[in-house]
């Protein structure tokens, strides 16, 4: 991403309230990066006929028209929200997996980003992975961005900052540093934070619960010092330490702007060019009150289109 207009993203649209919710943010993310949008509504591909074919080309007629539809639902919602035509793409995909139809269309066309809404379960202000975050946290070949339920409803005017959900561990420089790409490209400052998690009841009465929760703490100081490090000489970093006794008690510690976006990394045992979403990673995801992107453990830059 080396200029406000390098990047591409690729937005899963369903004419639903998650639909609406991911056009929400995208149109946030394109205005913020200068970046193409092309949205996308994946549909479901005719079963193997067993009768007539005039039948089989119907329903797969019906099936492309309500496709259509609703892309011209997202174009005039998108332009609604200030997303210039010219900038815009629609792209209808037939697949059996709304997430594996979506990761199609981003290679196809280069995205740099996908941003899709929460599953409808989920609560509102909170993220739920639905059957296609969870296929493309699996298997995305791009960062993903995902946005809380009824976003649209409450959108910030613009995107304020970047916090970065950082753990010391192998294979960390790269994430951490396309993290610091997307936030130049959409002229956020960045946070970095790191959550340690203090033992709950019993445990945490005893004195040298104490001091080993004190040892972490400092330990994730100086993490944070040597992330900032990695960072180069720019704007300043700011770097938080919070304690919980789980991820989600020590996420609600950390305050948020309106227009924040919590950024992690994907589980150590992802493939390198793919998200794989782990068990503290997907806690995180749960736990946050604004949008989340997930970085594959290799993040690539986005393609220039």
């Amino acid at each position: 991403m080396s200029g406000r207009n390098a990047m591409r993203v690729l937005v899963g649209y369903s004419p639903d309230d998650r639909g609406e919710d991911a056009l929400a943010l995208a149109a946030l993310v394109a205005e913020g990066a200068g970046a193409s949008l092309t949205a996308a509504h994946v549909y479901p591909p005719p079963w193997p006929a067993h009768g007539p074919g005039r039948v089989d080309a119907e329903w797969v007629a019906y099936l492309k028209s309500q496709a259509d539809e609703a892309l011209v639902q997202a174009a005039e919602r998108l332009g609604e929200l200030s997303v210039p035509q010219e900038r815009l793409t629609v792209r209808a995909h037939p697949h059996r997996g709304s997430g594996r139809g979506l990761a199609e269309v981003a290679r196809d066309v280069g995205a740099g980003l996908i941003v899709i809404g929460s599953a409808p379960r989920g609560r509102r202000g909170r993220i739920a992975i639905g059957s296609t975050a969870d296929q493309l946290l699996h298997g995305s070949p791009a960062p993903v961005m995902l946005a809380p339920r009824g976003y649209a409803g409450h959108a910030p005017g613009r995107l304020e900052r970047l916090t970065i959900a950082y753990w010391r561990r192998r294979d960390v420089e790269g994430p951490l540093r396309a993290a610091a790409e997307f936030a130049g490209t959409l002229g956020l400052p960045m946070r970095l934070v790191t959550l340690v998690l203090r033992p709950p009841g019993l445990a945490a009465r005893f004195q040298a619960a104490g001091g080993v929760l004190e040892r972490q703490v400092a330990q994730a100081d100086e993490d944070l010092r040597e992330a900032a490090g990695l960072l180069g000489g720019g704007a300043p970093v700011e770097r938080l330490t919070a304690v919980g006794t789980g991820i989600d008690k020590a996420l609600g510690t950390v305050d948020m702007l309106p227009g924040e976006v919590l950024a992690c990394h994907s589980s150590h045992d992802a493939p390198l060019r793919k998200v794989f979403l782990g068990e503290s990673s997907g806690k995180i995801v749960r736990a946050a009150p604004c949008p989340v992107l997930v970085l594959p453990r290799a993040a690539a830059k986005a393609q220039v289109r």
